[in-house]
């Protein structure tokens, strides 16, 4: 008898140590470590750089405007996060070097790029599209995120390596009807996630992508607030509601962590159990 109420106290003390073990991890997982995370004031942005900061990174934050700045790093700041903030358009060479220098004056060094920026200026048929509305979506949503990641690769590897994490859609696998050209360029980021792997593993950075599914942000607003188009996805869906940011920004900071150093060249799909695949 002695024996069993000995062995439960053992077993209750490991189980105890593990799940505190557990959770010190994962709140100090990325302590010291810098990221930066484009168009980061609200919805999946503002999520990734939640997570990263509530595991110990020191975030920088950027959308096009600075009242939306201050309000994410005043947020941020309430959940004693380490933040810091600067308005830029990724779309302009001087706006991605001015967020990279302003980094590495602040926090002298950059561990992860999470590339979340993207515009959609068009909804309709693919064949109404204009050659300003692919040159808009293409600069931003894909050549950006391309030349973001070769200004900070020298500097994360100068930390050792580090990550770079893409931020796709589900429309990359399945073309969105009226959004054709946006569909587009997210299917290239799948491919650039792929490109760019095998190269940059060479510098220690490994390079993944994450496509969300319908998930509650401003910029997916029109179709989660429209309840036919809500229950329409619904069919498609095993887990059967929308996504919410927060679902989004854990998983980008799953693969920013070293719970993920085996994986590289992958985009992970947060669908909802939506069936998409090319």
């Amino acid at each position: 008898m002695h024996c069993r109420v000995m062995l439960r106290s053992v077993f209750r003390c490991l189980r105890t140590n593990l799940v505190a073990g557990q959770r010190n991890m994962s709140q100090s997982s990325l302590s010291g470590k810098v990221a930066i995370v484009t168009a980061s004031t609200d919805g999946i942005g503002l999520a990734a750089a939640q997570a990263l900061g509530k595991r110990g990174a020191h975030v920088v934050v950027s959308s096009r405007r600075q009242a939306n700045v201050d309000k994410a790093v005043a947020l941020l700041q309430s959940q004693s996060i380490q933040v810091t903030g600067t308005t830029c358009n990724v779309g302009k060479r001087e706006d991605r070097e001015k967020l990279v220098q302003m980094t590495l004056d602040r926090c002298g060094a950059i561990d992860i790029l999470v590339s979340n920026a993207a515009v959609n200026p068009f909804f309709g048929n693919i064949m109404d599209s204009t050659e300003e509305v692919w040159d808009k979506i293409l600069d931003v949503n894909v050549k950006s995120a391309f030349l973001m990641t070769k200004l900070v690769a020298p500097h994360i590897e100068k930390r050792g390596g580090g990550n770079v994490i893409f931020v796709s859609s589900v429309a990359g696998y399945q073309p969105m009807q009226a959004l054709g050209p946006y569909s587009v360029s997210k299917t290239a980021l799948l491919g650039l996630t792929r490109a760019l792997a095998p190269e940059l593993a060479q510098s220690n950075i490994r390079v993944n992508c994450v496509a969300p599914g319908i998930i509650k942000t401003r910029f997916s607003s029109a179709l989660w607030q429209n309840e036919g188009v809500v229950d329409e996805l619904k069919k498609q869906l095993c887990i059967k509601r929308v996504g919410e940011p927060e679902e989004i920004g854990s998983v980008i900071a799953f693969l920013c962590s070293e719970e993920a150093s085996y994986i590289t060249g992958e985009t992970i799909t947060v669908t909802g159990g939506m069936n998409c695949r090319l």
